[in-house]
């Protein structure tokens, strides 16, 4: 008998095993069907979600398509005159003009959108019938708030890592195509290249990437100890590190104490950290960023003491701001047309529309104040959705019970 004890023993404790093992698995059944959306979600639910996400998307395909007819008549003569490839027309601009603007006006999309088929639900009172079962307001909204993450969630990422890349080729074809010229000089920069470094040029020519009248002053404990100068000084494209900068009829004073120490040549290579991109600026350059190169751009720039940022802080902050406007458009939106009244949907659209472009302009003019009379970018990007958060909250009291 003793001989069978081991495997005994063996057979108690792989049934113990197999016992935690079954619990371990009820235990994560149980979880999985409390997270899971077939409990969460109803059939209502889903009906609402797929309203919402089909109607957003049928707005977008709508009002882009009339964009593009009228821009196609506006912009067929430069076309002609410029002689755009039919290939470079269809896919590298309004193939990047498509996403860029569906994506700044998302919003709007999302109040046409939430305004429409909901004014439809109460016209055939669908949401009479869903209230009268029970379902109180703040329930019905739900759906609502589901398709809004999903939205929200695609508007950032497609705005802050994917519409940037298409940004510069559609720049680029309107460089080409539709004689939009670009900022290619700079007079008379001056920004900090390092700690106690400052540099200096005269002019700079961004498409030949060379400067001329430059300066380099080195600072410590606020005493001048190496001022550098150059008549021409040349950024190497075909380097393979970045910052390198060839100087041409060079000159360099070291001074130590009453004395200094002069050097100088006709060429020299070194390593300067600055780049074209700090030198000059063109309008829109923040949106060829994405976030992540919006962040070290604008670090970059405040520990040089550059205040050229503000656009740039704007632009972040509002990539954000944008995809929570989403929530509080879609609230006032269900607010407005969840109730059934006489006429229809066109007073609701109306009011969805003269909302939705109060918030663009509103937008706009805080953007203005940011850039132009020193209002904080955070706060410009997020007064919209404050004041339009306080609009919702009202609509929202108004609501039917």
């Amino acid at each position: 008998m003793r001989k069978y004890l081991p495997l005994l023993k063996a057979a108690r404790s792989l049934r113990r095993a197999s016992s935690r093992v079954g619990h371990a698995l009820r235990w994560l059944l149980h979880l999985l069907w409390y997270i899971s959306p077939t409990r969460l979600l109803k059939r209502m639910d889903w009906y609402i979600i797929k309203k919402f996400i089909g109607t957003y998307i049928y707005s977008i395909i709508l009002i882009i398509s009339i964009s593009i007819v009228f821009d196609v008549n506006e912009n067929l003569a430069k076309f002609s005159e410029y002689h755009a490839p039919l290939k470079a027309i269809v896919f590298d601009y309004y193939a990047n003009f498509v996403p860029y603007f569906a994506n700044l006006f998302s919003p709007l999309f999302v109040f046409i959108a939430v305004i429409f088929f909901t004014s439809k639900l109460a016209g055939n009172s669908e949401i009479i019938a869903i209230m009268a079962s029970g379902m109180s307001f703040k329930r019905l909204l739900r759906p609502y708030m589901i398709s809004c993450v999903i939205i929200s969630l695609l508007t950032y990422y497609l705005g802050s890592y994917v519409i940037p890349h298409g940004t510069v080729i559609r720049q680029n074809f309107e460089t080409l195509y539709k004689n939009k010229r670009r900022i290619t000089t700079a007079q008379n920069v001056q920004l900090q290249v390092d700690q106690g470094v400052i540099a200096y040029i005269q002019h700079y020519d961004n498409n030949r990437k060379v400067g001329y009248g430059f300066c380099l002053d080195k600072f410590e404990n606020k005493k001048l100890v190496s001022h550098l100068t150059a008549t021409e000084i040349r950024y190497d494209t075909i380097s393979d590190t970045k910052f390198h900068w060839k100087m041409y009829n060079w000159k360099n004073r070291e001074l130590r104490g009453l004395k200094e120490h002069i050097t100088q040549g006709s060429v020299k290579d070194t390593t300067i950290i600055m780049e074209p991109t700090d030198l000059v600026y063109s309008k829109g350059q923040q949106e060829t960023f994405t976030s992540p190169e919006l962040l070290a751009y604008i670090s970059k720039q405040q520990s040089r003491g550059s205040s050229n940022v503000v656009q740039y802080e704007v632009e972040f902050h509002k990539r954000i701001a944008t995809s929570f406007a989403s929530f509080i458009l879609t609230i006032i939106g269900a607010s407005l047309s969840s109730r059934k009244r006489k006429g229809g949907m066109g007073m609701y659209l109306g009011i969805g529309l003269v909302l939705s472009f109060a918030y663009i302009l509103l937008q706009t003019v805080s953007s203005s104040f940011s850039i132009n009379a020193g209002f904080p970018p955070a706060l410009a990007a997020w007064t919209p959705n404050i004041i339009f958060a306080f609009v919702a909250y009202f609509c929202y009291r108004q609501a039917p019970r």
